[in-house]
């Protein structure tokens, strides 16, 4: 299916371009959520209307991004969990427990931003993890895993 993105995408392209991709993608996801629209000869004419409003909303969706780059930068971040007599976790720490965490700093990141490249944390220890803020903007932070007294 042809359509037209109206944000940038990972892996699939800018605001604008005109792409393919599988049917199914297209109606269940990108089209709902208004990442893009159906590329019939309307819908052309009408995004050439819209672009400049669109590209506008788009740099203020990355800056506002870099804003909150700047504030995690410098944040530490410290889950206390309880642990078994040998040092070991009762279950592990995901990504609704790392957003969580930083949104107690009255920062809003989306658990779904997270990335947790080998999974969820299972051990005690300081971990390096990036958050994608925007399809150009990942911040790595840095989570602790300690032992709650």
């Amino acid at each position: 299916m042809e359509i037209i993105l109206l944000e940038k995408i990972s892996k699939l392209g800018d605001p604008g371009d005109l792409v393919i991709v599988k049917p199914g993608y297209a109606r269940n996801f990108l089209i709902p959520t208004g990442k893009a629209i159906r590329a019939n000869e309307e819908n052309k004419a009408e995004y050439e209307q819209r672009k400049a409003s669109l590209e506008k909303a788009e740099s203020e969706r990355k800056s506002s991004a870099l804003e909150l780059a700047d504030k995690l930068k410098s944040l530490k971040i410290s889950i206390p969990v309880p642990v078994s007599e040998e040092g070991t976790l009762y279950g592990s720490i995901g990504t609704r427990e790392i957003s969580d965490a930083i949104n107690v700093h009255g920062l809003e990141v989306e658990k779904g931003t997270i990335r947790l490249p080998e999974g969820t944390l299972k051990e005690l220890g300081e971990y390096q993890l990036d958050i994608e803020l925007h399809p150009e903007v990942i911040q790595e932070i840095s989570v602790t895993i300690s032992a709650e007294e």
